[in-house]
């Protein structure tokens, strides 16, 4: 199944997900552990029927869900295919059917609070490093290129933040960051809370996808928003 672009994703008119890095992102708010797992139960047969199922976590008050494909077609630009990890029309059409259930429920969606947190390593030679943050992090070599055409790391059990590999070029100072993404209608809310803390934004070119912020000691941190997939009003 094709991968779906930022403007297609917005016109599926999801008011209750998110799109984050390379998933749906929900979270619906629960009364207790009980009814918590009613929904999820609930989920799970709907995801029986579609033949997909999304990641879930429950914490207190609340069920987080993931809904991304494994098998999703990127194409280059000389038209070779490859496998990835993306939102694919499956993924939306489950987001609906979640989205009935939880209003089924009666549970309120909460999407500004969604989160995703993923670690860049800048380095000049993935290839060869690759392979020793793939045992540290999982202890599978298979998670090195897993759902992307690059190194990069992706736990196929969801147990640690995705470490991709960037420009050393582009900040030769620090090697390693971290990237936090964040909903689009709390992007400006967490910038001012961060400036308001003591940290600087040094680079706003690419806003608002991406913004990158410095603590007082220099080191930096990327607040990322999708904003292709921001639906319209």
């Amino acid at each position: 199944m094709d991968m779906l672009m930022g403007e297609t994703i917005a016109e599926a008119g999801l008011a209750d997900w998110r799109k984050l890095a390379q998933g749906l992102h929900a979270r619906y708010l629960v009364g207790g552990f009980s009814g918590a797992a009613r929904f999820v139960a609930a989920v799970g047969e709907a995801g029986d029927s579609l033949g997909h199922h999304p990641r879930v976590s429950i914490g207190d008050g609340f069920v987080d869900l993931k809904l991304v494909s494994d098998d999703a077609i990127y194409r280059d630009d000389e038209g070779k295919e490859h496998v990835v990890e993306w939102v694919t029309q499956q993924d939306i059409d489950l987001a609906r059917r979640i989205t009935e259930i939880a209003s089924y429920h009666g549970l309120g969606a909460d999407p500004a609070s969604v989160s995703v947190i993923e670690l860049g390593l800048d380095t000049e030679d993935s290839g060869t490093i690759a392979p020793v943050w793939a045992a540290l992090l999982t202890g599978c070599p298979d998670d090195q290129g897993r759902g992307t055409p690059s190194d990069e790391i992706r736990d196929g059990m969801g147990r640690v933040p995705n470490l991709w590999f960037g420009d050393p070029d582009e900040n030769p100072r620090q090697r390693f960051h971290i990237e936090v993404y964040v909903a689009p209608e709390v992007r400006e809310q967490r910038i001012v809370a961060a400036v308001d803390a003591g940290g600087t934004v040094v680079d706003d070119s690419q806003a608002p996808f991406l913004t990158v912020i410095a603590d007082q000691d220099g080191n930096t941190g990327v607040l990322c928003v999708d904003a292709s997939a921001v639906m319209k009003d």
